[in-house]
């Protein structure tokens, strides 16, 4: 036979090419996973998108139930404007209970 079926070169022993192999494949796969690596953003980025996202969205939950609520009742704008409040409370609360407590650290311990 002098020719293999796979077309690699037939002078190397059937173990060789497959460790071969192996070890480019493995070359590959840590060069691929170095080039997609996604970083973690830091606590900090975090803690600040949770608290810009409580900043506005309890207020605009408050807003649109607070719609809702005077559709169905008929009272036009108060109930709006009460949940809206209301939902700026909320919103600054839990601010206060984001900023009270400690930042989370990352879970490899790096930082």
């Amino acid at each position: 036979m002098a020719e293999d079926e796979t077309d690699e070169v037939p002078k190397l022993p059937p173990d060789a090419r497959l460790e071969s192999l192996d070890e480019r494949l493995e070359r590959l796969q840590q060069a691929e996973a170095k080039r997609t690596h996604r970083r973690e953003p830091d606590s900090s980025y975090r803690v600040g998108q949770l608290v810009l996202s409580h900043l506005v969205g309890a207020p605009a939950g408050g807003f649109i139930i607070g719609f809702v609520l005077d559709k169905w009742l008929g009272t036009k704008p108060w109930l709006m404007l009460v949940m809206l409040f209301l939902g700026f409370a909320v919103g600054i609360w839990n601010v206060m209970r984001i900023s009270g407590s400690p930042p989370a650290s990352p879970p490899d311990g790096q930082g």
